[in-house]
């Protein structure tokens, strides 16, 4: 008989980081000139920097951190142009051309991944799988049926059913076929390798902190030296230099989580995703020892708001547990996605009178795809060379003004009740492995006990534009609710727009 362990694991950590022997890179140390930056080392920044190098333009990567620890190496890492029931909506919003558009982008992106992985042998895990996306409700069902006519009316091949090979209630799903899934930190050091024989460089632990405009433009890191380069992508998530183009305003950010369990019980093949609430996302993957992994995911939120964030853990768990034979859950862990207002990326010019900035953001948890086609995109921007996608991923389109208003009074919402709390709490009156907000001389504080009983206290008060963090339990972060920023126990950033640390006051 198998044993089981079925507790969440102390620390967060994604499986993809495990076992991998990640390269590693120094800080920047000097002022240097490159023909193109890249500021965020996910797969957006990685795919660029290949494609430029291998076109002989000299390439300089930089990353506030390790590169391959954002998004990127929390993603559920699905190779698929079904990202949840979008096609009937996009058919809706924008028109059946450029619903179709953003099908072939996505088709395109895949293809891109998998033409690499054949041209460098790239041994990560490449597999085809079928895409479904299945209803539990009779209201998603219908929905289910109104996606199935999008794929008809736009030639995707689909297929419908009413079963899954699952013993959770489904009543209807719609499949994409021939999708793909992989490790994607295998796929992206393999790329890495080849940049560096194309004679790019990568530095790590090097902050952009600002973009000074001028020709060619030069960004100022937190090292105190600069970089100048003809053209800069920011492919840090979300873009650090968010006030130009006013992305803080433009766009609002979830995190979901992610489960990998043991079982029992032979997994059947395939990639799940549940379009009704709370969402659940299932898919396989090799473990350590060739074993089979179930990742499941789901609970999202809007960073920073909502229950305590262990819960969505939790949840996750009761799921695994009653739909699974769980013997063991070795990994857990979540990841930051960014939505627009109409739920294109923008991809491009960060305004139309900064067209030597690019930016790459918004991929609404389907960064594979979304993320190899933004590095086309913006490659071809900078070879001059048109790209059929280029307008429809336009970062200027005014699209979705309904949904900044409302995004931008649940920010408003969110600064004021931060500001307005009234703290009872202190330092001491916290117990082992548990944050608050707490009061030290007379003003607001972030405060976190650790396993030892040392205190971390930082300022709460968020850098990037000023709102209260609040304390996420499961993953152990302070984290913003108005703009998503993240940061660290002893106030590092994690996720911007933030930029500067929270400081520290003991």
């Amino acid at each position: 008989m198998t044993e089981t362990n079925t507790d969440l694991p102390q620390f967060p950590e994604p499986f993809w980081r495990k076992a991998i022997n990640l390269p590693s890179f120094s800080k920047l140390d000097s002022d240097i000139t490159t023909d193109i930056l890249i500021v965020g080392g996910g797969i957006t920044g990685i795919t660029s920097a290949y494609l430029l190098a291998k076109q002989g333009v000299k390439v300089t990567l930089i990353d506030a951190g390790k590169i391959l620890n954002g998004t990127t190496g929390h993603t559920t890492a699905k190779i698929t142009a079904q990202h949840g029931l979008i096609y009937d909506q996009l058919i809706t919003d924008h028109g059946a051309g450029k619903a179709k558009l953003y099908y072939e982008a996505n088709a395109e992106g895949m293809q891109l991944i998998k033409d690499l992985v054949a041209e460098h042998s790239i041994d990560c895990n490449l597999t085809a799988q079928d895409a479904y996306v299945y209803a539990n409700t009779e209201e998603y069902k219908n929905k289910i049926q109104k996606e199935l006519k999008a794929y008809q009316k736009l030639g995707i091949r689909g297929d419908y059913t009413d079963e899954i090979p699952f013993s959770f209630p489904c009543k209807a799903a719609v499949i994409m076929k021939d999708q793909a899934q992989f490790h994607p930190l295998k796929y992206l050091t393999a790329l890495i390798s080849t940049i560096q024989e194309a004679g790019g460089t990568i530095y790590e632990y090097t902050t952009a902190m600002k973009i000074e405009d001028g020709d060619p433009p030069t960004v100022l890191t937190d090292t105190g030296h600069s970089i100048k380069s003809k053209q800069v992508i920011v492919a840090s998530h979300f873009p650090f230099n968010d006030e130009t183009g006013l992305y803080f305003a433009r766009v609002h950010v979830k995190r979901s989580y992610v489960l990998a369990i043991r079982t029992e019980r032979e997994y059947p093949g395939g990639m799940y995703y549940c379009a009704d609430s709370p969402s659940r996302s299932l898919r396989y993957t090799e473990g350590d020892d060739g074993e089979k992994l179930i990742l499941v995911g789901g609970d999202g939120h809007k960073t920073g708001q909502g229950v305590s964030t262990i819960e969505h853990y939790e949840a996750l768990k009761d799921f695994s547990s009653t739909y699974f034979d769980v013997t063991d859950i070795p990994y857990r862990w979540s990841a930051q996605d960014i939505v627009t207002p109409d739920k294109i990326p923008f991809v491009g010019p960060v305004t139309p009178n900064h067209p030597n900035v690019l930016i790459a953001t918004g991929y609404a948890k389907w960064g594979m795809t979304n993320g190899s086609i933004a590095a086309k995109i913006m490659t071809d921007h900078i070879l001059q060379k048109e790209n059929r996608y280029a307008d429809l991923y336009n970062p200027s389109r005014l699209k979705g003004l309904m949904n900044m208003v409302e995004d931008n009074a649940d920010v408003a919402k969110h600064m004021i009740k931060g500001k307005l709390a009234v703290i009872h709490k202190s330092p001491e009156d916290l117990g082992i492995d548990e944050g608050a907000i707490v009061k030290v001389d007379g003003d607001k504080a972030g405060c976190y006990r650790d396993h030892d009983g040392q205190l971390h206290i930082v300022d709460s008060t968020c850098t990037h534009m000023g709102c209260e963090v609040v304390w996420n339990s499961g993953d152990r972060t302070w984290d913003c609710p108005c703009h998503a920023s993240r940061f660290s126990i002893t106030g590092e950033v994690l996720d911007g727009p933030a930029v500067e640390p929270l400081k520290k006051i003991r």
